[in-house]
């Protein structure tokens, strides 16, 4: 396990020190808890954003080849 030093905004650690309190969690366990969704939420975000960008890669290459099902649906259809 590492060790850190960090400031935090006295709203925050004041929210933070009621939260722990009240759900009785000790406050290095609740900040661990904290960052690790944090972390799991900031990936997904990552994931989506490149997830978005490769789609626009495949755009238009995957409308063509839409269009080539469509016609064999309609060259099928036509039979």
């Amino acid at each position: 396990m590492k060790t850190i030093s960090l400031k935090i905004d006295d709203a925050i650690y004041g929210e933070t020190e009621n939260i722990v309190k009240s759900i009785k969690k000790p406050r290095n366990r609740y900040i661990n808890d904290a960052l690790e969704y944090y972390n799991k939420m900031q990936s997904r975000l990552i994931l989506q954003k490149k997830l978005h960008f490769e789609s626009k890669l495949v755009s238009e290459s995957s409308m063509e080849v839409l269009k080539e099902f469509e016609q064999i649906d309609t060259l099928h259809e036509s039979i």
